[in-house]
């Protein structure tokens, strides 16, 4: 007897992603939606539009931090889209894979940059 492999019984392969960065995308782009709203609203309120206010409101702790979360959040949705494109337009493996560690290595870089900035403020 042939094993079916419809509904429930449908054989699932592959990386399993799905909802959980689909989620993720949704929810590092409404942390992204906050943090420029939050940027708009400094800006237009604000009247010290030198870098002597820039760096006074990026020098608080709590707006270091909410950047930093944002910039974290922005990578993981970076990594999230380009993951998806290396998967479905570049099919030979050992192609896809360099730009995947490439991507990697290219958003943790930028992350270490992006620490560095916002602490030597």
């Amino acid at each position: 007897m042939a094993k079916n492999n419809v509904g429930r019984n449908r054989l699932v392969v592959g990386a399993h992603y799905g909802l959980k960065d689909w989620l993720a995308q949704r929810l590092t782009a409404v942390v992204m939606a906050v943090y420029t709203f939050t940027l708009l609203i400094s800006f237009l309120t604000g009247n010290n539009f030198t870098y002597e206010g820039w760096a006074q409101l990026f020098s608080q702790q709590w707006f270091k931090l909410f950047s930093l979360v944002t910039f974290a959040g922005l990578y993981y949705h970076a990594w999230v889209g380009m993951r998806d494109i290396w998967m479905d337009y570049i099919k030979p493996v050992g192609v896809r894979l360099t730009l995947q560690a490439l991507t990697i290595l290219w958003l943790v870089g930028c992350a270490a940059w992006t620490v560095q900035i916002l602490w030597s403020v």
